[in-house]
């Protein structure tokens, strides 16, 4: 059984911070993660990617204010967060993939709510 379990989320004032974690358990291993997102009223979008080396990717709404990291010993990736704003507000999936299967795995997601 592989399953994605995300947590971090939760409500953060304009200019707030939080940080989302996923831990990936069943499997090792794991090629790309990453971190997308939706809002009420849009597509789900990417944020921010990471390879198993550590090359990174975001989003340009995200960049200089969104950090993303993973420890590979834990098959867990994080997602940092800063200078939040209400345009923040979604509901944060996390995404793993294993590239020799051909597989995406995706967590359950989390709401991230930007509010004063």
């Amino acid at each position: 059984q592989v399953q994605l379990v995300e947590s971090g989320g939760g409500l953060v004032q304009p200019g707030g911070s939080l940080r989302l974690s996923c831990a990936a358990s069943g499997i090792s291993y794991l090629d790309d993660m990453g971190w997308y997102r939706q809002a009420p009223g849009n597509q789900r979008e990417l944020v921010a990617t990471i390879s198993s080396g550590r090359s990174t990717n975001y989003a340009g709404s995200v960049k200089g204010r969104f950090t993303i990291s993973r420890d590979n010993a834990k098959n867990t990736v994080y997602l940092q967060m800063n200078s939040l704003t209400a345009e923040d507000t979604a509901v944060c999936y996390c995404k793993a993939t294993k590239a020799y299967l051909r597989r995406d795995y995706w967590g359950q997601g989390t709401q991230v709510t930007v509010s004063s």
